[in-house]
C-alpha cells in the first residue's frame, strides 16, 4: 500500500474537525506507513509515539515535518508503555496479533484521555493464517468495543487486500 492509499483509508471527520495539535500512539507501527499517514492528517505540532517490538523496518518519511514522531521499541501487548493522556490510539494491522482482546482493550484504553478514540485498520476475515493469527472482522470488533464500554463504533472505509480475497477496513471508535 502506498502512503496516499493509507491516508485515504484512515481519513475521517473527527480528526479533520480538531484544530489543535493532538497526541497519538501507533501500536505495532511496523514500517511506519500508517504512522506517517496519521501524521499527514493531524494538525501541525502533533505528536505520535510509534511503538513496535522491532523498529528496524520503521521509516519516518512523512511529509508532515511539523509533527513529532517518537519511536518506542516495546512489545505493545505485554509491556507497560510510557505514554498517557493520548487523544488517540492507532492500531493498523496489529490488533489481529492480540489473542485476549478484551483484557488488552481494557488495559490500553487507560492510556487515553476521557474523550480519546481508537482508529483501527484490520482485515475483514474470520479465518486465521500465519499473518493474521487472531482475525477480527468488523462485526467482532464492534462487539468487543461495545463490551469494553464504547458506543460509537463506525466503519470508515474499505478496500481490497492485495494478499488475498479479503477486504481491509478502517474503523473509528469513540465513547
Amino acid at each position: 500500500m502506498k502512503l496516499n492509499e493509507a491516508i485515504a483509508l484512515i481519513r475521517n471527520d473527527f480528526i479533520s474537525s480538531i484544530n489543535s495539535p493532538m497526541t497519538w500512539t501507533d501500536l505495532g507501527c511496523g514500517s511506519g506507513l500508517f504512522t506517517n499517514a496519521l501524521s499527514n492528517l493531524l494538525k501541525k505540532e502533533s505528536k505520535i509515539f510509534a511503538v513496535d517490538h522491532n523498529l528496524s523496518a520503521f521509516k519516518n518519511a512523512s511529509g508532515a515535518d511539523a509533527n513529532i514522531i517518537e519511536t518506542i521499541e516495546a512489545d505493545f501487548i505485554n509491556n507497560e508503555l510510557p505514554v498517557s493522556q493520548l487523544d488517540g490510539i492507532l492500531m493498523a494491522n496489529s490488533l489481529h496479533y492480540v489473542a485476549a482482546k478484551i483484557p488488552f482493550i481494557n488495559k490500553i484504553k487507560r492510556l487515553l484521555r476521557d474523550e480519546g478514540c481508537f482508529l483501527i485498520v484490520e482485515y475483514e476475515r474470520d479465518n486465521a493464517n500465519q499473518w493474521v493469527p487472531y482475525p477480527i472482522n468488523f462485526s467482532l470488533l464492534r462487539n468487543l468495543f461495545q463490551e469494553a464500554g464504547y458506543s460509537s463504533i463506525n466503519k470508515l472505509h474499505e478496500r481490497s487486500s492485495i494478499y488475498d480475497q479479503s477486504k481491509i477496513y478502517s474503523a473509528l471508535i469513540r465513547k
